[in-house]
């Protein structure tokens, strides 16, 4: 744990979220990296991470990356917007003021599909 927040101190930050530490053996640190671009990036850091964490009084003389994909929890979807009556009324309003074009023929469509049929 002490390894992985002198990693996340050291570290770019756009890389920090999508890599961790994953052991400590034999002077060697193996990082993980959650896809392929994230350690081709973190491999060419090498040098400069080990040098920074030698700096911070850790015994590294070297870093393995590899790449180790987590998959992400269900992510929480939220429901989608709805068109309030209010806004649907407006919606016909607008339509019905519009001559025939692309745009009074969409708000038709998004009318209709909030709920309401629209009388032109």
């Amino acid at each position: 744990m002490a390894l992985q927040r002198h990693y996340e101190q050291i570290a770019p930050a756009s890389l920090i979220r999508y890599s961790r530490v994953l052991q400590l053996e034999q002077q060697i640190l193996t990082l993980a990296a959650n896809n392929g671009a994230v350690a081709a990036k973190l491999r060419q850091l090498v040098p400069e991470l080990t040098k920074m964490f030698q700096n911070m009084g850790c015994e590294v003389t070297g870093i393995q990356v590899r790449v180790q994909v987590i998959l992400p929890a269900a992510e929480y979807l939220p429901t989608p917007p709805t068109l309030s009556a209010a806004g649907r009324k407006r919606l016909i309003e607008l339509a019905v003021e519009l001559p025939d074009s692309p745009l009074k023929s969409a708000l038709q469509r998004l009318a209709r599909k909030a709920g309401q049929k629209i009388k032109a």
